[in-house]
């Protein structure tokens, strides 16, 4: 029946990971680092292997038989992003090798035409990938840095955005995180760029914590440009994404210069090939373009609905069990309400690096540090954190373990909770 969404299956779906059958010495291995990295089914492993193994050539320069397969490969797996998330046409899809690169394209382009005065508008809560290149955009421009600041839950400050008057006619692009990667929280998206569309400013969304998490749909989402990473969604390192509105794409000037992205080259000058070809110079991540494709396909036979509502029944779990240990300080919001699957907290006085190490020792995998977020931490007054973060193969036994490891932790440095 239409609307209704089928519950996932979970221990059928760990069964396509061979990694999750591993056991770090006595203990089974319990993998809450997705968030960082996700892990991969066979699938794509066997894509990637058939690949090299039967069909590996150069895309578009080879004539032969297994340039054309190559080739085929390739453009099928842009082709099968495009509909994924909801494109009009695949040639709004890019392909870079990874989110950062994808992110810095969109800086450089876009950036190109700032001026003195133009400003640009991120948020406190960007990660590293969507902070540096705005910031070395502007020392060249002369653009101004501002950005969102949050709420003591972790959200955005719109109220103080808006008293400060944050988008206005002097902004040219705003480019802000869907969902953050320290505090899970989902940013209203669709609000902020009409805001910034209002003003004549164009909208660039970091995705990299949503597309693998739930149903992403470019055409209603109101941004100008999408960047997502194919790791974190189940398909390997070394690729990621650049969705842009056509019509904004063939005005922009390319990022890198080299073979595939020319028309015409002349000693004097060079034309340019149109997108999505104007913005992959040199030979592309071919192999990867494939793993993330079967990617895409596993993902999207199991049903991105099913995935985000088993992972909002995870959150849930975790939350409820991590806000009953006392001593555990959860940044940002407590409840699984507009938030991701990423929770970060403190435990008692405990280092996140001794966290962390503790919990690897018992065969549970998570992230210690500041989760290449810094600004965000010292804007909480934190130095850094431990994270967990669960995916579409996360049990709720899972987080059992995780939650009686940091018992573990706490009372073993800091045995004044085991008193009384």
């Amino acid at each position: 029946m239409k609307g209704v969404v089928v519950m996932l299956d979970v221990e059928k779906v760990r069964k396509d990971f061979p990694i999750l059958g591993r056991t770090a010495g006595e203990y089974p291995l319990v993998y809450l680092d997705s968030a960082n990295t996700s892990q991969k089914p066979q699938v794509v492993i066997d894509a990637i292997a058939e690949h090299y193994g039967q069909h590996n050539a150069n895309v578009a320069r080879a004539m032969h038989m297994l340039g054309a397969e190559a080739t085929e490969a390739f453009e099928g797996a842009r082709s099968g992003l495009a509909q994924f998330i909801g494109a009009e046409r695949s040639e709004e899809v890019v392909f870079t090798k990874n989110a950062s690169e994808a992110l810095n394209l969109a800086a450089n382009t876009l950036g190109a035409s700032l001026k003195p005065g133009d400003e640009v508008v991120i948020s406190v809560m960007e990660h590293h990938s969507n902070i540096v290149p705005w910031q070395l955009v502007c020392e060249r421009t002369g653009a101004t840095l501002r950005w969102f600041d949050i709420t003591d839950e972790g959200r955005l400050d719109l109220e103080g955005a808006e008293r400060e008057h944050l988008i206005n006619e002097r902004t040219k692009i705003v480019s802000l995180t869907s969902v953050s990667n320290v505090l899970g929280t989902h940013n209203p998206i669709t609000d902020i760029a009409r805001q910034a569309h209002e003003v004549g400013a164009a909208m660039v969304v970091d995705a990299s914590q949503s597309v693998p998490h739930r149903v992403t749909d470019v055409s209603t989402l109101g941004a100008d440009m999408v960047c997502f990473t194919g790791h974190k969604m189940c398909g390997p390192t070394g690729i990621g994404v650049l969705w842009g509105r056509h019509d904004l794409l063939e005005k922009l000037p390319p990022f890198l210069g080299g073979g595939e992205m020319i028309e015409v080259v002349e000693m004097a000058r060079s034309t340019f090939a149109p997108p999505p070809y104007r913005f992959e110079a040199g030979t592309p991540p071919i192999a990867q373009a494939v793993g993330l494709g079967a990617a895409v396909d596993y993902l999207s036979g199991i049903g991105m609905a099913a995935i985000a509502q088993h992972e909002e029944t995870m959150t849930a779990y975790a939350l409820d069990k991590l806000t009953s240990i006392d001593g555990l300080v959860i940044l940002g919001p407590t409840e699984a309400v507009d938030r991701g699957s990423a929770i970060s907290f403190n435990l008692a006085d405990v280092h996140p690096h001794d966290v962390m190490q503790v919990l690897d020792s018992r065969g549970i995998a998570i992230r210690g540090g500041h989760h290449c977020a810094r600004p965000l931490h010292r804007r909480l007054g934190h130095q850094s954190s431990t994270r967990a973060s669960s995916y579409l193969y996360t049990t709720t036994s899972e987080i059992d373990a995780l939650a009686d490891a940091l018992v573990f932790t706490r009372n073993y440095f800091a045995p004044r909770f085991n008193q009384g």
